[in-house]
């Protein structure tokens, strides 16, 4: 028999929601680690599936996040249903939590981990915890909320720190199980890997291999418009639409799209913190993967 999928539970996430869920044939599965392209990958979705960068409702009411606390499971599953086209569901999960159908395709972004920490960093800055705890049932923050490490300090801790991947995925551990997870299945045919960086160097021609990988067809005169649109200056000049924030959790939603660029970790590291980092993540993942994520 399978191995039933593990289950990954925080204060405002449980992929336990994952259980029973009714696939169609075609759905596709966004499984990213926060911060790593998962936004940018749902608006790639929603422009090659619909056709138009003109979308029919707000991005994450398109693409919902299906493990999120903060919305009843019953109210996401029906708005799911009610879509007439190929579904693009989000989730934090790695791919060993979440039901794995041969029908279903499975894509996975990866970012420099020390890029998606920099943006982990300024994102729990840009969020609204009150308006968090309140949707999600958790108790209310108490106290002021304290002065915040600088941002280098902040980092060289998180690359220090030992904790239990399965437990905090946004750690270091838990970055590079959710992507050594991903690299032991990306032979397998529904499942694809994604470079943030691939993403930056040529969008188009990303985009034009995974329409091809999923079987949707773009009719060629309207390539240019869906490239454009998923650029991240477009984007961010869209973030009222586009980030993930009906809830109101984001206390600026542009501040959600805030560089969209590589090399700002490695920059803030002096020669002892980089080797601290390789030698950690050397430890943490196969030689393989950090060259392709690294590179």
């Amino acid at each position: 028999m399978p191995t039933p999928p593990h289950r990954y539970r925080s204060d405002d996430e449980d992929s336990g929601r994952w259980t029973g869920f009714p696939f169609r044939a075609g759905d596709i599965v966004i499984s990213t680690r926060s911060k790593s392209g998962t936004t940018w990958m749902q608006m790639i979705c929603a422009l090659l599936v619909l056709g138009t960068p003109e979308l029919p409702a707000p991005l994450n009411h398109l693409s919902p996040w299906l493990d999120w606390l903060a919305e009843p499971r019953d109210v996401v599953c029906r708005r799911l249903a009610a879509q007439p086209h190929r579904r693009f569901i989000k989730t934090h999960t790695p791919l060993d939590g979440v039901p794995l159908d041969p029908r279903v395709h499975y894509v996975v972004v990866a970012r420099h981990p020390l890029d998606m920490a920099v943006s982990l960093y300024h994102q729990v800055g840009n969020l609204d915890r009150a308006r968090l705890a309140e949707l999600t049932g958790q108790g209310a923050p108490v106290g002021p909320a304290g002065e915040r490490r600088p941002v280098e300090q902040w980092l060289a801790s998180w690359i220090d720190r030992e904790t239990d991947p399965r437990a905090e995925l946004d750690s270091l551990p838990g970055v590079l199980l959710h992507l050594s997870d991903a690299w032991a299945r990306r032979h397998e045919p529904n499942v694809e890997l994604v470079h943030y960086d691939d993403l930056l160097a040529d969008l188009g021609g990303e985009m034009r291999r995974l329409a091809g990988r999923w079987g949707l067809e773009v009719p060629a005169e309207r390539w240019p418009e869906l490239v454009e649109a998923a650029t991240f200056g477009r984007m961010r000049e869209r973030a009222d639409q586009l980030a993930p924030d009906t809830l109101g959790v984001l206390r600026d939603r542009r501040a959600f799209f805030r560089q969209g660029r590589s090399g700002q970790g490695r920059h803030l590291l002096d020669e002892s913190g980089l080797a601290r980092y390789h030698k950690r993540t050397a430890a943490l993942a196969p030689p393989d993967l950090l060259t392709w994520l690294h590179r």
